[in-house]
């Protein structure tokens, strides 16, 4: 043993054998002489805490608590759960936008309420989002609006497209007639959008226009709203986490007393609470394009038609009193100005 640098150490003898610990080297030697001389032996490995000690300083450590340890401080993935790809592709744009994407640590995260705020502003096509966090995993959920579906009168009079304000047109979606004006052309309330009238050479075939016709214009919107606004935010989760001793937790009498599969239900209860917090914000000079503008905007959306973009804004004038803000204001707007006009019989 001595021959190959083999450390020997607690060396005792007994009457049943000989019992010494030993390095690698003699571990080796040890089986050698077993196999050779046919002796019986017993090898036990023995866990030092220099042993431990080198795990935790070595790779393997690092590679299976360290770098897991880390990673759970960053988000890997988003995920969007919806049926429609243009639904999911406008949410993923807005996440892009404000920065939530892979590999961005947890703590610059923004909280479900201002997410929401994003995906929510200018689309109107979506009635509520939900998140839902698991681990370093984001899943949101958006929750689209219900589609109305107006019929149709089977036997409508055949009509053209006029254009109920003026302004500048911008495109044209028709399903029937043809085009009266062009793209780019400044149109007067009255002035013809779309014919129904076909013509070709002598002949006229009465079919009627349908469709669309959108144009640029600014619309004057006057308001009077109370001086001091309330609402209500959702304000932080409480988990309430409720211990019962298990001589107090005692089994229903429908259970039977061996069925343990809802021990832990009963020992232990979680409830999660969140409450609605009431907030005031109050219009002063100053907060015009701050709140005032924001919230007016949000208000026309919710009030016309879900084609309807706003592209800038004028004041025209704002009065704070003691407790009302009234005021005029200049929307530049994209929308469908094209309303239908009966085509007269004798045409």
């Amino acid at each position: 043993m001595k021959s190959v640098s083999a450390k020997i150490i607690s060396l005792s003898v007994d009457e049943k054998g000989a019992h010494f610990r030993t390095d690698r080297n003699g571990v080796g030697q040890v089986r050698k002489y077993r196999r050779k001389y046919r002796v019986k032996v017993t090898i036990t490995q023995t866990i030092t805490h220099s042993n431990a000690g080198a795990f935790f300083t070595s790779y393997r450590y690092f590679l299976v608590f360290i770098i897991p340890f880390v990673a759970s401080f960053f988000l890997w993935t988003v995920d969007v759960e919806s049926d429609i790809p243009e639904v999911v592709e406008r949410i993923e744009e807005k996440l892009t936008a404000s920065s939530i994407v892979p590999l961005r640590p947890l703590m610059l995260i923004p909280d479900e309420g201002e997410i929401r705020r994003e995906l929510m502003q200018d689309d109107m096509s979506l009635s509520w989002v939900r998140f839902k966090r698991v681990g370093t995993t984001l899943l949101v959920i958006p929750m689209l609006s219900p589609i109305t579906n107006v019929q149709k009168e089977v036997n409508e009079q055949p009509s053209d497209l006029v254009a109920y304000t003026g302004g500048v047109i911008t495109r044209f979606e028709l399903k029937r007639g043809e085009r009266a004006t062009h793209v780019h052309e400044t149109v007067k309330k009255g002035d013809t959008l779309a014919t129904g009238v076909l013509e070709q050479g002598d002949k006229k075939t009465v079919v009627g226009a349908d469709g669309a016709v959108y144009a640029d214009y600014w619309l004057e919107y006057s308001f009077s709203l109370p001086k001091t606004i309330q609402y209500k935010v959702q304000g932080e989760e409480k988990v309430e986490i409720a211990f019962a001793a298990p001589w107090k937790s005692q089994p229903n009498k429908e259970e039977s007393e061996n069925d343990l599969r809802n021990i832990f239900s009963r020992l232990i209860t979680v409830e999660r609470h969140v409450d609605e917090v009431k907030e005031k914000l109050e219009l002063k000079e100053g907060t015009e394009h701050t709140i005032l503008i924001p919230l007016l905007k949000q208000k026309l959306l919710s009030e016309r038609s879900a084609s309807l973009i706003i592209k800038d804004d004028k004041i025209l004038h704002v009065t704070f009193d003691n407790d009302k803000v009234n005021g005029t204001i200049l929307f530049l707007v994209n929308d469908n100005i094209a309303v239908k006009r009966p085509i007269p019989q004798g045409d």
